[in-house]
């Protein structure tokens, strides 16, 4: 979810920092040590070094990660794979990222949720996600990993359920000068960065651009059917998104 020309940064408020907010704390957690623990970090002497630690990191991916062309053979391992994948992560760039803007959003969406729809939501959101890019690329034999769509989902909510939060972004070609503007102009613009890099993308992409336009689109469509067009908190201060490549 890291664009190509416009990088963002925001700021917590006082209110986010309160909060309570126990499934994204978890699952920041749960990815983090995940992460740690495998190959990806470089970080346990057991995977090796080198090329022994390059091959370990692709059998991991490969076994934990979405291989399209595997995942509709009917294996019940490769149909759990987009679960699975959403756990993993293929550098510490791609992790901070993604962990990052999973706090700073998803803490006000789950509160807004609740503890165990936000749960449901972000899994299955982020299923869905993976499940729809696998399907876009059904031959690919490249493994995806990350929570890149899960997250989506999660801004794409926060999009109708906040959608007067300003955010501060920086913008490279106004010389990082810090710009605040309401998610209702930051997200949908950065949703249509996604969609024309997905028009763009060759076989084997580097980031699954179509993964967080599906994560987005389910996301929103959610929180759209689910909390009404009554129930939407219109000012709420939130940082803008950033984003997740795959290894």
């Amino acid at each position: 979810m890291i664009s190509n020309w416009s990088g963002t940064i925001g700021r917590a408020s006082r209110s986010v920092r309160r909060s309570q907010a126990p499934v994204t704390y978890g699952l920041i957690a749960l990815c983090s040590l995940i992460f740690l623990i495998g190959p990806a970090s470089g970080l346990d002497p057991a995977y090796g070094s080198g090329k022994a630690l390059l091959t370990a990191q692709r059998a991991y991916f490969h076994r934990w990660g979405v291989v399209p062309a595997e995942l509709f053979e009917g294996s019940a391992r490769a149909a759990l794979t987009p679960a699975t994948a959403l756990f993993v992560h293929g550098s510490w760039v791609h992790l901070l990222g993604n962990m990052l803007f999973l706090y700073v959003f998803g803490v006000m969406t789950e509160e807004r949720m609740g503890r165990v729809q936000f749960t449901l939501f972000y899994a299955g959101c982020g299923y869905l996600a993976l499940l729809g890019y696998a399907a876009a690329n059904a031959d690919s034999e490249q493994s995806l990993v990350g929570a890149s769509g899960a997250i989506s989902a999660v801004l794409g909510a926060f999009l109708y359920l906040f959608p007067g939060a300003r955010v501060t972004s920086l913008l490279p070609f106004l010389f990082f000068l810090p710009l605040r503007f309401p998610a209702w102009v930051v997200l949908p613009f950065w949703a249509a960065l996604q969609w024309l890099a997905a028009g763009r993308a060759s076989q084997g992409p580097q980031v699954a651009y179509l993964a967080h336009l599906v994560g987005f689109g389910v996301g929103f469509g959610y929180a759209w059917v689910r909390f009404g067009r009554g129930t939407k908190v219109r000012t709420a201060p939130a940082p803008a998104p950033e984003g997740e490549n795959q290894p």
